[in-house]
């Protein structure tokens, strides 16, 4: 997905090529960014066992729920505090407390007014950010002489994508890794509840404001519960799951990809430093929150 959102932002950057073929590209990108990646999120849903992620102990568990929801009431906070559009504040503190992109691009996908520039803006942050973190939590956790469980917890509790965890934790070695993307997922099955209540408020200013609402929770999220569970009860055969895998690897690449192009530098630039300020300063919050949960888990 890091490549797919990459590969998108050097096109739409492209001045050659930017114009023309942008607007024959235009339909297919804009289906991708939101009926490809509602799938690909239901098919996310095969990766998570909650088997695993409860074996981690209730100390995570709880741990897990407490980084998503503070670090994204924090950011909330500070995004006020900072004069950065609520649109683009919920944006990023999803991106930045969940799973990344993947968050971001799901709660654009709710939202029942959007601008493409805002989801760019938090997407480009959260890559930038995260690709960051893969150099500072290996070093950190030598720097603190911290062991490969707590290790693996903070770097899973901390860091944004799933790849960049993967990167980052298997910088610091196998155990750590293992560990490391069991906490990462039980952050992505967090996705869930959020774009609940995110549709759910939603709902109630649309009811307000035109009289009429969307659906109070989006039919992805179900089936995104519904693939967890099906998972979670081992009813799923093997192949499938792999097969998911690797449709959801697609799915959502070809959704990052739309989203990528988006990220044009005249837009990045627009959004000023206010929006930047905001995504260290959710960086910052996670870290500090994931370390708490890791020392207390370990």
């Amino acid at each position: 997905m890091l490549v797919a959102i990459l590969l998108g932002a050097v096109l739409a950057n492209l001045s050659a090529v930017s114009g023309a073929m942008m607007t024959l590209l235009r339909p297919g990108l804009a289906i991708a960014s939101r009926r490809l990646l509602r799938v690909g999120v239901v098919l996310l849903g095969l990766q998570l066992v909650l088997g695993d992620i409860i074996a981690l102990g209730w100390p995570i568990v709880v741990g897990v729920t407490a980084i998503v929801g503070g670090t994204m009431a924090i950011t909330m906070v500070l995004g006020r505090v900072l004069k950065v559009g609520a649109t683009q504040t919920l944006l990023i503190a999803g991106g930045f407390s969940i799973c990344g992109a993947a968050a971001v691009a799901g709660i654009d996908g709710v939202l029942a007014k959007r601008k493409d520039s805002e989801a760019a803006t938090a997407v480009a942050l959260v890559v930038a950010f995260g690709t960051v973190m893969i150099a500072v939590m290996p070093a950190l956790s030598g720097l603190l002489g911290l062991d490969a469980r707590t290790a693996g917890i903070w770097t899973g509790a901390s860091t944004h994508e799933v790849a960049q965890v993967v990167a980052a934790a298997g910088i610091i070695g196998p155990d750590a890794l293992k560990v490391a993307v069991v906490v990462k997922l039980a952050r992505v099955l967090m996705l869930a509840p959020v774009l609940a209540l995110v549709s759910w408020r939603q709902r109630a200013a649309s009811v307000v404001g035109t009289g009429t609402a969307p659906p109070l929770v989006p039919l992805f999220v179900v089936g995104f519960v519904a693939m967890v569970a099906l998972r979670s009860f081992g009813v799923v055969p093997a192949p499938l799951v792999e097969a998911g895998k690797i449709a959801q690897a697609w799915l959502l690449g070809a959704a990052m990809f739309a989203l990528g192009t988006s990220v044009h530098w005249s837009v990045l630039k627009k959004a000023g430093r206010r929006p930047l300020v905001l995504a260290a300063a959710a960086t910052a919050v996670v870290m500090v929150i994931g370390g708490a949960v890791a020392l207390l888990g370990r």
